[in-house]
């Protein structure tokens, strides 16, 4: 990709051409990195509230409780 000649610095920018690739495809990249980072956001709150759930129907288990209590490992690893 040529970034055009610059032996005369006083000429018109459009003559010069893209300086980057993919130029006008901001907007479209701006709406994907927005949906990713809101997809992002809801899966991971999805995920949490699961593992949350799950450790409290694990622990409604009164021997579960009281050994969870005494310092013993009675959750899933993460």
């Amino acid at each position: 990709m040529s970034t055009g000649n610059f032996e005369n610095w006083h000429g018109a920018m459009t003559d010069i051409g893209p300086l980057y690739p993919f130029v006008g495809s901001e907007t479209f990249l701006y709406i994907l990195g927005l949906v990713f980072w809101i997809g992002w956001h809801v899966w991971q709150w999805r995920l949490e509230a699961a593992n949350y759930n799950d450790d409290m129907e694990t622990l409604k288990s009164p021997d579960k409780m009281d050994r969870a209590l005494k310092g013993e490992r009675v959750l899933r690893a993460m």
